[in-house]
């Protein structure tokens, strides 16, 4: 009895497996991720768009708002803010700008994926406005300033003086069927 047949089962068993746990990880993860971050307030992320309601600002206290962006590893955009850090007292509204370039020769799609540190400040941090809430169409070569209008709420912790929001920002230019100038 040959050992070729047997090692071409083992192989095409091998490879169905291999594209399987891709799958998982592609499609299933992300949802079982969320939803684990939502029941259990790990994770640090921000909820959808917040609706401001009118309150005092505490001009008494003053927050340090960090600004990371990085790009997944697929993502060949530059992406940064154009401010790193804003001084903010908590109940003022502040609009900050973020900066992407798509520097490849073919349009694309990009998501920004929000995370807040410390991960208890995720509940005190509302963005108002953000380019997260949106798919972020960039033609070949072109550029953009990407908008956030945020509020620190004044019931942030006191013991919190430094809040971090990081964006990582992915290409998602295949997962959809609609084209780069269908969106614009």
């Amino acid at each position: 009895m040959s050992a070729r047949p047997n090692a071409r089962k083992l192989l095409a068993k091998l490879v169905a497996l291999a594209a399987a746990m891709f799958m998982f990880a592609i499609f299933v993860l992300p949802p079982l991720y969320d939803l684990f971050c939502e029941i259990t307030g790990i994770g640090g992320k921000t909820d959808g768009a917040y609706t401001a309601v009118v309150v005092e600002v505490d001009t008494s206290r003053d927050i340090e708002v960090q600004f990371v962006a990085t790009n997944n590893a697929t993502m060949p955009w530059d992406f940064y803010p154009i401010e790193e850090r804003v001084i903010v007292h908590p109940g003022e509204s502040r609009e900050v700008l973020f900066y992407a370039h798509n520097r490849t020769g073919q349009d694309m799609l990009g998501q920004a994926i929000p995370n807040v540190l410390p991960n208890n400040a995720a509940d005190y941090f509302h963005k108002t406005e953000c380019f997260c809430f949106n798919n972020q169409p960039l033609a070949a070569g072109e550029s953009a300033e990407l908008a956030l209008v945020f509020i620190v709420d004044p019931d942030l912790p006191v013991s919190i003086n430094t809040v971090t929001l990081s964006y990582t920002m992915f290409d998602i230019t295949d997962r959809t069927k609609v084209q780069v100038s269908q969106v614009q």
